[in-house]
């Protein structure tokens, strides 16, 4: 841990400029304070950048993007799709206030929010090393991404406890078979995206949701999915496996 906390700390006092990249399904959950405060601490400027927004529909986007502007300038881009990355190259330029010259930036964030990819379209070729296998990132690189922007990568600075499995499953850090409560990690993916747009479960699995809690729409998807026990009791942890595995394969778009 300690030394995540030093690379960033020594990325945040090397950089003209921070992005902190978060996963815009949980921008929340993915932001991280302690580096935020160590940003504002050196007085350095950085934007918030949502990344993974193919994952989550215009609405709520827009709606994260005005919360989190008052807080540092907010990019929301698709490094799968490309989109959002000429803004974000702009929002460097400008937010950076710096009259020529390098503009050396600091990519930091969670394992597995996707800063490699990030840099990857921003700069329109594959420079920065990235994998499906969280933590791919094993040291600082110096990428040249033209019209005077060079980048900073690190490996994702690590947020949660060893134990949280919640976060580690929302964020594939950990895959299902690797999970010890898979049940309590659907249940959280389906509490989210039940809030957000439970429609998104309804047409994915084909069923109805009423008034059930989460553990009532896991069996729902349980029934539907015909994982059954004997006595024709839900296999919970079958369906369970399932919808995490749907939410890290990006198959449940918010």
């Amino acid at each position: 841990m300690t030394s995540y906390k030093k690379i960033s700390r020594d990325v945040i006092k090397k950089a003209d400029i921070l992005l902190e990249v978060v996963d815009a399904r949980f921008p929340d959950e993915t932001r991280n304070m302690e580096v935020e405060r160590d940003i504002v601490r050196a007085k350095k400027p950085f934007i918030i950048v949502l990344n993974k927004c193919d994952l989550v529909s215009k609405q709520p986007l827009e709606r994260t993007k005005s919360r989190l502007s008052k807080i540092a300038p907010t990019v929301f881009v698709s490094s799968k799709n490309k989109s959002g990355t000429t803004i974000l190259r702009h929002k460097i330029l400008e937010t950076a206030n710096k009259k020529g010259g390098e503009i050396l930036v600091g990519s930091l964030g969670y394992p597995n929010t996707g800063k490699s990819s990030v840099i990857n379209a921003v700069t329109g070729r594959h420079r920065a090393g990235t994998s499906s296998i969280s933590g791919h990132t094993k040291g600082v690189q110096h990428i040249n991404a033209g019209s005077r922007i060079k980048f900073i990568d690190t490996p994702g600075v690590i947020p949660f406890g060893e134990n949280d499995e919640c976060i580690q499953g929302l964020l594939a850090v950990r895959d299902s078979t690797h999970l010890q409560d898979p049940i309590g990690v659907a249940m959280t993916i389906i509490g989210k995206i039940c809030a957000e747009n439970k429609t998104v479960l309804e047409s994915s699995y084909n069923i109805t949701i009423e008034e059930q809690d989460s553990y009532g729409v896991l069996e729902l998807i349980g029934k539907q999915s015909n994982f059954l026990k004997k006595k024709a009791e839900v296999d919970e942890t079958r369906a369970a496996v399932k919808i995490i595995n749907d939410w890290q394969n990006g198959r449940l778009v918010i």
